[in-house]
């Protein structure tokens, strides 16, 4: 492969100072043609739905989890005393979430505590809704510790 030769590297040189120049001038608000690509930016409706409908989610990513990156037989068998804890709990501008929680029971024989968020437009790539959950106690790699807590409104 050749060097670049001085002649190149000049012309280089002298096209970047000209687009630099050009972009010193005064900023100014984008015109008519610049704003309408249809970045209107994200418009949500709160359509965020219950609590009970997560729980297949979770039950079938716990599995998932513990069989393929812990190497365990652990299992959500059944879900009891599931609830909302709260809905959109910040400011309205915030993507909506419906934060619930519920006691697990684990093939093991073991009740823990979990808790999840159901997020509008938190799915795969942005579509429907996507759910992040933490089961209290089997929480391996610490992405919500301490307890669970940073899966809480």
């Amino acid at each position: 492969m050749r060097a670049p030769s001085l002649k190149s590297l000049r012309f280089a040189a002298v096209l970047g100072l000209m687009f630099g120049a050009l972009s010193l001038g005064e900023a100014k608000a984008a015109n008519g043609l610049e704003m309408n690509f249809w970045l209107s930016g994200p418009r949500y409706d709160g359509a965020v739905a219950d609590c009970d409908k997560a729980l297949p989610t979770i039950a079938t990513q716990f599995w998932e989890k513990e069989s393929s990156f812990w190497n365990s037989s652990l299992q959500i068998t059944g879900f009891s005393a599931v609830r909302e804890v709260a809905f959109r709990p910040w400011q309205s501008d915030n993507i909506p979430r419906r934060y619930c929680t519920g006691d697990a029971t684990l093939n093991d024989g073991k009740v823990r505590k979990v808790h999840f968020s159901i997020i509008e437009d938190g799915g795969f790539a942005g579509y429907g809704n996507g759910v992040e959950w933490c089961v209290v106690g089997v929480d391996r790699n610490w992405a919500y510790n301490p307890a669970c807590r940073a899966a809480k409104p």
